[in-house]
């Protein structure tokens, strides 16, 4: 079962969360952030290469002491304020007429390393390096992690009945998302979290932030090595994520854009593709996957149908049922020649927020070829992948919001 603690976030007063809270450090370049970067936003922490003129290199030291410079001034100036106590919080997002509620929450870094939270990606190490420095020199999870747990009955109950109260936060970002936060004040209730947690659920399942996770990990064993009277129980083995039951999540597509045909003519590549898809035509206007196994694909202005053909792929097995696999098997290698799409420069991923017209943008203006569209993976699949211990093809899971940054930070100490 999973080790959780409630914890003392730092978090800014109510009339100063929308200066504070930011997006995510990853969805935004630095100029964006520049930009959007007002004088209390949490991106002079994330991304304090924005503080400089001309803007500084993501990983220059100066970059890195700049965070650390701010994150003090942040709280000094009250931008940032402690809990009196060590307290649970319920998360909500809300996205049209979907809304999912999260309970945020310290995870114990153990159950990382022993595979009860669980991975469906590989990452890399640069970017796990670049995150444990600012995990390190910060002392603190200044971002969560995105978690889903199995379903539990009286978790539900408990996140309806502190969602019935008057929030903390509530504010509509730029994207027209509406963000609500509450407080679990009640000691009761809070014990009562940790011990569902840690009796009732097996499992955590990473949706998003596998290198953040991993950073806090590495941070934890780091320091773990360094204190001879190491128990476990040190706020150093937490690391903050925000956990949202699975029934609630919904996965959104993770397309592709691929520059050109690897040398064939499009009557070569037109033919390679209907060896093992059913290519159909579909016309100027967008068309959307309409299931499993069935692609959408532009090209020279007109959209495509494309349905895999039986014997293509296994539907028993977690991996080769996914239409990341399908496609990347039997398009992006056998014919476009894409063997590693973590290192070529030959393609880009676009996730599903910004709709297939970003397709048909990208391959009209010429800096593309053709673009495909896929089906959205299912949190079921993603489940079943964690738990056999597989890992999925790069860039197929997109979710949606993105959780905000600032509402609450967790210190190592």
């Amino acid at each position: 079962m999973v080790r959780v603690k409630p914890f003392a976030a730092l978090r800014p007063p109510k009339d100063i969360v929308t200066q504070v809270a930011a997006p995510p450090y990853d969805v935004l370049n630095s100029e964006e952030a520049r930009k959007m970067a007002g004088e209390k936003s949490l991106l002079h922490i994330t991304k304090p290469e924005i503080d400089f003129d001309p803007i500084a290199g993501e990983h220059e030291q100066r970059t890195y002491d700049r965070a650390v410079e701010n994150f003090k001034t942040w709280q000094r100036n009250g931008w940032l304020v402690r809990e009196d106590k060590e307290k649970y919080y319920v998360y909500a997002q809300t996205m049209g007429e979907r809304t999912q509620y999260g309970i945020v929450l310290c995870a114990h870094t153990d159950d990382y390393a022993a595979g009860i939270i669980k991975k469906h990606e590989l990452t890399r190490k640069d970017k796990e390096d670049d995150r444990m420095i600012h995990v390190r020199i910060q002392n603190a999870n200044i971002e969560p992690v995105f978690f889903a747990f199995k379903d539990n009955a009286e978790l539900g109950g408990i996140i309806a009945e502190t969602a019935a109260g008057k929030p903390e936060y509530r504010f509509i970002d730029e994207n027209d998302f509406t963000h609500t936060f509450w407080v679990i004040g009640d000691d009761a209730v809070n014990a009562r979290i940790t011990e569902i947690f840690t009796k009732d659920v097996d499992a955590f399942y990473v949706a998003d932030g596998h290198h953040r996770t991993a950073a806090a990990a590495r941070v934890g064993a780091e320091k773990r090595a360094q204190n001879p009277a190491h128990t476990g129980d040190e706020e150093y083995n937490f690391f903050m994520a925000v956990c949202f039951p699975e029934s609630q999540l919904k996965i959104i597509d993770y397309n592709r854009v691929v520059k050109d045909l690897n040398g064939m003519d499009p009557e070569e590549f037109f033919k390679a593709l209907g060896e093992d898809f059913i290519v159909e035509r579909k016309g100027a206007e967008i068309f959307h996957p309409c299931s499993l196994h069935n692609f959408s694909m532009y090209f020279d202005g007109i959209w495509y149908s494309l349905t895999a053909k039986p014997g293509r792929y296994d539907d028993s097995d977690p991996i080769g049922v996914l239409d990341v696999t399908i496609l990347s098997n039997l398009v992006l290698d056998r014919i476009l020649g894409i063997k590693d799409l973590r290192t070529s420069n030959r393609i880009d991923f676009v996730g599903g927020i910004r709709g297939l017209g970003e397709l048909s943008r990208r391959v009209d203006s010429g800096e593309m070829k053709v673009a495909f569209a896929l089906y959205p993976v299912s949190m079921q699949q993603l489940i079943n992948i964690a738990d056999t211990g597989n890992i999925m093809l790069p860039k197929t899971t997109w979710f949606e919001p993105k959780l905000r940054s600032g509402l609450a930070i967790h210190t190592l100490d």
